[in-house]
């Protein structure tokens, strides 16, 4: 050990940082973070701006937790709101699983999983996409061990857009013992306006014991900026993520402006529909260029680039357009209508390149 250094965990000083989507320079669109692209609604505005500042906020959100409960029909008690629905992931990871322990996720998905799954100090176990980059719900039940504390499922998979059907999931809750957390990761639930046999999970928490819901703020409602999120589940589970939470660290402006939100959900989800049009226009327009585009639920899209994914980020750069590059793909958002010319001009040249390509 090198001399006057502290110590500090191996496996810790080897994990990546979380790596937040590029910004977007001057004349150019962010699609990198799948943000809402629309300005905030003037009663979410209004909301926020009598926060108190100076106080600390209701550590229990009690007026959204009773709101979210009365939306659900479950209890106060079963709801956990954190700064956004990856923090109260992070809480229920740790509170589950630990040295020695597995938490097991399909790959790819949402790239924060690898890294709390690190804090807490258990082990990633991943099963690989299916060729058409939806979750292998069969192999991860085959995949569950005895060391298996939780599994994460997302639908839409961040970052392939594609769902797990409610029929898949009823399969794989049959086949997953009851003393294992599965937690299904719903921050894109509000975008799965198509396809009628996708998975909902709030209506099977009756069901299934084991089994937490996650949603997020962030997405359809636009509330990204101030990290609101939440999670659905068993009272004593949700308990245990309490005990696992930082303290205070919902602020009251979020806790507002999520209240707000629900007050004015028609005319958020009325922005959640066109943006849902439009995301279906681009994938038609990217099948057309040929690319294999997966068929898109969530805000964003997914194009394979395999190892010309930093070349071909790099080209709809060029064109203004500021992508999420992720190993073999890149992540494209649905944003501001006025940057679809963009996109698909870059996405022609990127396409017809690759077709090429040596």
């Amino acid at each position: 050990m090198t001399p006057n250094r502290v110590r500090l965990r191996p496996d810790i000083e080897e994990l990546a940082p979380y790596r937040q989507g590029k910004p977007a320079h001057v004349d150019a669109f962010k699609l990198s973070s799948n943000e809402n692209p629309f300005d905030p609604l003037p009663a979410v505005l209004e909301a926020i701006a009598g926060a108190s500042i100076n106080r600390y906020p209701d550590a229990t959100a009690a007026a959204l937790r009773q709101r979210l409960a009365d939306r659900y029909g479950v209890t106060e008690h079963q709801i956990q709101v954190g700064a956004g629905s990856v923090a109260v992931l992070s809480q229920l990871i740790s509170a589950a699983a630990g040295p020695g322990d597995e938490v097991l996720y399909s790959w790819r998905s949402f790239e924060a999983y690898p890294g709390l799954v690190t804090v807490s100090g258990a082990t990633s176990v991943t099963v690989p996409n299916t060729s058409d980059h939806r979750h292998d719900l069969p192999a991860m039940a085959a995949a569950v061990t005895d060391r298996t504390r939780v599994i994460i499922v997302c639908s839409p998979n961040n970052p392939t857009s594609t769902v797990v059907t409610a029929a898949e999931f009823e399969a794989f809750m049959a086949a997953v013992p009851q003393s294992v957390l599965v937690l299904l990761d719903e921050a894109y639930a509000e975008f799965v306006n198509s396809d009628e046999d996708a998975v909902h999970g709030i209506p099977l928490l009756g069901r299934y014991p084991n089994l937490v819901v996650l949603r997020t703020f962030s997405k359809a409602y636009g509330l990204a900026g101030l990290r609101i999120g939440y999670a659905v589940g068993p009272e004593y589970v949700m308990d245990a993520a309490r005990a696992a939470a930082i303290p205070l660290s919902v602020t009251e402006s979020a806790q507002l402006a999520a209240i707000a939100s629900l007050d004015n959900e028609p005319q958020l989800l009325e922005r959640v529909g066109r943006i849902a049009v439009l995301r279906d226009q681009v994938w038609q327009s990217l099948v057309d260029q040929g690319w294999p585009v997966p068929k898109p639920h969530g805000n964003f899209v997914w194009l394979t680039t395999g190892d010309q994914t930093e070349w071909a980020a790099g080209v709809f750069a060029e064109h203004g357009i500021i992508t999420r590059a992720l190993g073999d793909g890149l992540r494209v958002t649905i944003g501001e209508s006025g940057s679809v010319d963009k996109l698909l001009r870059s996405a022609a040249e990127v396409i017809r390149n690759l077709r090429t390509a040596p």
